[in-house]
């Protein structure tokens, strides 16, 4: 609520004055929120409480307001849904007993109401977000709100409630060629992940190509063609460095923390001062060099400065894409700033590199990757004297990973020059900052399903994918 607070005096807000009817430019089907405040700062639905935002009719050309998105989240008794979704049976605003979902007197053709009749009158469409309860959320409801897309309001009728009372009810129908409903396809990956190989077994070439080095199985899916080719990998779940990395590390240092890392220990002023990441463990912002806590430090596992170094804690697909080769994909919902996996290979220098693509080239460059972690909690348009990041400084990166036989999942990550992914070093089990491990986060809510997606810098032009990994 601050934060929203905040930038609504800094006018963040988006199209606060200039309301939108229909689709909001940058969000799409399927988009997930966290918080419902959320919905406010993108311009999806402008009501903090009340599920039926709406143009008041000072301000609409007809004189008459206008409905532009509702909220289904159950919170009236009258409320249904049909064909999976594609049709809703809205109840209109009004008449309810506080904090309760119960009718206590008659609703009334005003405000909200009357603006989603109108809405049917003229044939205008109005934004779905559904409410529901799903693993992963960050609110004390336990909801995640989804948009689902454009219906139109077919019908209006005034009825007698389940409570005696009477209602206004709106039939929605959800408008053809659009994105498959994203509450739809949050249901179908809580399905996946409770069946396993059960769901399209015929199509499922593995239930884990990690074979057990990842704490959580990363699926391998192909309904496109006949194509096996991650299988032949062996999965490598962490980078592997030369020996001399280690030896060149110098002095092992640590903090001495005994219970949890506090503010002012040793691995916070590494840190420039602050610890990275929020007690949720997730990245608070960029920066050019992270330190974790790390074999030489006294604090428990359960430190909040450990986080990347325990590996993979979400449901990851690899999966076949008509569009991208393989791709990656999550069964789970991720929250903005939360790692996700490392991306892995066998470290070269220079010289072992130049050897090994005589035979053809199967690397990745960590200098390839662009410096999007500069943008993750960029606070610049809060406030004027916001500096980027320039501690902990690293220097230039010249080594390289060899993934020709060993990769993990993030080999199979698509490029994108607007991905939901970036690439953060980091350091724990050594302190030659020369050869950091790179670590990937979510740069937004990434709802299960979605491909995930980095800016490699480097990408075929006709793929938009690595060609060693498609």
């Amino acid at each position: 609520m601050r934060a929203a607070a905040l930038m609504r005096k800094r006018e963040l807000w988006l199209y606060r004055d200039k309301r939108i009817v229909g689709p909001i430019p940058g969000v799409y089907v399927g988009d997930v929120f966290l918080f419902r405040m959320e919905l406010c700062v993108v311009g999806l639905h402008m009501q903090i409480q009340a599920g039926i935002d709406y143009l008041p009719k000072s301000r609409c050309s007809n004189g008459e307001p206008i409905a532009t998105s509702v909220i289904v989240s159950g919170g009236y008794e009258d409320d249904m849904e049909l064909n999976d979704g594609d049709v809703i049976i809205y109840t209109g605003h009004g008449g309810q007993e506080k904090n309760s979902s119960r009718q206590i007197c008659d609703q009334k053709l005003v405000g909200g109401n009357l603006a989603l009749e109108r809405s049917m009158h003229y044939g205008i469409e109005v934004r779905v977000i559904r409410g529901m309860k799903y693993e992963g959320s960050a609110s004390g409801s336990g909801k995640v709100y989804v948009y689902d897309g454009l219906y139109r309001i077919v019908d209006c009728w005034f009825d007698v409630g389940k409570s005696g009372f009477g209602v206004y009810k709106y039939k929605l129908m959800r408008i053809e060629g659009q994105a498959k409903l994203g509450s739809a396809v949050l249901k179908e990956a809580r399905d996946i992940k409770k069946s396993g190989l059960d769901f399209k077994p015929m199509y499922c070439l593995s239930v884990d190509i990690s074979n057990n080095r990842e704490s959580v199985p990363v699926r391998l899916f192909n309904d496109i063609d006949d194509n096996q080719e991650p299988l032949f990998y062996e999965y490598l779940r962490n980078t592997t460095f030369p020996q001399f990395v280690f030896h060149q590390s110098g002095k092992a240092t640590g903090c001495q923390c005994v219970e949890a890392c506090t503010d002012g220990c040793f691995c916070s002023m590494k840190n420039g001062g602050e610890f990275p990441y929020n007690l949720q463990g997730l990245l608070v912002r960029g920066k050019p060099l992270i330190f974790e806590c790390g074999p030489f430090c006294s604090c428990p596992p359960n430190c909040r400065n450990r986080v990347a170094q325990k590996g993979l804690k979400f449901r990851l697909e690899v999966f076949r894409s008509t569009q991208t080769g393989w791709g990656v994909r999550s069964l789970d919902l991720i929250q903005a700033g939360a790692f996700i996996c490392e991306y892995t290979g066998v470290v070269l220098t220079p010289e072992q590199a130049q050897i090994l693509t005589m035979n053809g080239d199967s690397l990745i460059y960590p200098n390839w990757f662009s410096d999007r972690w500069a943008e993750w909690g960029d606070l610049s348009q809060i406030y004027t004297n916001y500096e980027r990041p320039s501690y902990p400084s690293i220097p230039p990166l010249d080594f390289s990973l060899d993934v020709s036989t060993m990769r993990n999942v993030a080999c199979y990550v698509s490029h994108s020059s607007s991905p939901n992914v970036f690439a953060q070093y980091v350091m724990y089990d050594h302190n030659n900052v020369r050869f950091p491990h790179i670590m990937l986060y979510a740069s937004e809510n990434i709802p299960p399903m979605r491909e995930l997606s980095i800016d490699y810098g480097v990408a075929d032009e006709l793929t938009d994918k690595l060609a060693i990994c498609m």
